[in-house]
């Protein structure tokens, strides 16, 4: 009885010493992130690693959304070792770099031999002094969507993933109905969905002190306006008017906007809340010269902590949320990855009540993607100028001309200092 304890006690201390080797093999990857208990993609996301990465745990700390980059600073400031840390805008992660907090990935993707490719140059964004500080995996880019019906209905032809501005005018136009309140098309009252638009040739930004190149995109939202194909800025503001209803009331043959809506049209027209039935997408139309399927959009990515003792682990679950297999979780849960290809876009349009046409499908991979607003010193109090005179200019308090010169000599004044 005594040699049968004895052997029980040696099998259960070599089983104790054994799990205990075992927990000490896995890694656990602490990732600091805004609102993880209520964000579908983050739970899918670390569901598909660990399946594939059994010696690894994912943890998210939860912040909140509203207070994230301040609560980051601080964090990173008190020297935290959480190893990755979520990336919500750009200003913020550029202080983080120059702070010196941060893991360049450029060691990493060179010896990985890492493609790029699928950003369609989104990476740059996060890259300062050739230093890559972070990649992106999301990515809600402009896009134009628009109602099937009512092209049917005027005879006119769907738009196409290679129109110009001019083109999309005159369709806008062609669809209008004042009789029977049919507007060709609808322009939220954001800056970013009248004339952000610009900056997708690769050229113009929004930080660079001139803005000129804006009055094209006023112009021709005005135009639009006093023809009677768009409701008036005025008015939309007044009415407290929300983008998503104002398409799902299914009077709007056309609407730029991010491609978050998607999410929200397939499963509002599921219940039976939104009007519109028949709906489609197509890319966002470009200026003369400007390569088609261009457009800008907004990025979330992942930085590596520089106090990490993870670095090595954390760059691995990056490059694969980032890349393509990554992508295709983060796309089946309805969101956009910011990788672009024929594999991820097949997932995307599995959604349930996504348009079945080639048309729509092939709007899912952009050719550019420039960033809406880019980091730098003065971010935030150019994006306060621009709003200001934006709200001005839309309610024609100012001119196109005067708005467009006062935006020069405030942001001139500011990037003088």
């Amino acid at each position: 009885m005594k040699k049968l304890l004895a052997l029980v006690l040696t099998c259960a201390l070599l089983l104790s010493v054994f799990s205990f080797a075992a927990a000490e093999g896995k890694t656990t990857l602490n990732i600091v992130a805004w609102d993880a208990a209520t964000t579908g993609y983050l739970t899918a996301q670390k569901e598909a690693y660990e399946a594939l990465h059994p010696d690894v745990t994912i943890n998210y700390i939860d912040v909140s959304s509203q207070d994230y980059d301040t609560k980051v600073a601080a964090m990173l400031a008190g020297q935290d070792t959480s190893d990755i840390y979520m990336v919500k805008d750009i200003p913020a992660l550029l202080n983080w770099y120059e702070a010196g907090y941060l893991l360049p990935m450029n060691d990493y993707i060179t010896k990985a031999n890492y493609d790029l490719s699928g950003f369609v140059g989104m990476e740059a964004n996060y890259a300062f002094d050739g230093q890559q500080v972070a990649l992106p995996f999301r990515s809600d880019f402009e896009i134009l969507f628009y109602n099937k019906d009512l092209f049917d209905a005027a005879k006119v032809e769907y738009p196409t993933n290679e129109m110009t501005w001019e083109q999309y005018k005159e369709k806008a136009l062609a669809l209008t109905d004042t009789a029977n309140n049919i507007y060709g098309t609808h322009y939220h009252t954001w800056l970013s969905t009248a004339v952000n638009y610009t900056v997708a040739d690769g050229v113009n930004t929004l930080v660079d002190g001139n803005y000129d190149d804006l009055a094209y995109f006023y112009q021709l939202i005005q135009d639009l306006e006093d023809a009677g194909a768009c409701m008036p800025y005025s008015e939309i503001t007044a009415a407290q008017l929300h983008y998503s209803g104002a398409f799902g009331n299914g009077n709007i043959a056309m609407m730029p906007m991010g491609y978050w809506y998607v999410a929200t049209l397939c499963d509002k027209i599921a219940s039976g809340e939104y009007k519109v039935k028949n709906w489609g997408l197509a890319a966002m139309p470009v200026k003369e010269g400007v390569k088609f399927g261009s457009t800008f959009g907004n990025l979330t990515g992942c930085a590596i902590n520089k106090l990490s003792a993870n670095a090595d682990a954390a760059w691995d679950y990056i490059a694969w949320l980032c890349g393509e297999e990554g992508a295709k979780v983060t796309a089946a849960t309805g969101n956009r990855p910011a990788w672009v290809s024929e594999g991820v876009a097949e997932v995307m349009a599995q959604k349930e009540g996504f348009p079945t046409d080639a048309g729509s499908k092939a709007a899912l991979l952009p050719t550019y993607v420039a960033i809406e607003i880019p980091g730098m010193q003065y971010t935030s109090q150019i994006s306060n100028i621009l709003g200001e005179e934006h709200s001005a200019i839309m309610t024609r308090e100012e001119t196109i001309e005067e708005g467009i010169a006062n935006m020069n000599e405030r942001v001139g004044e500011l990037l003088n200092k």
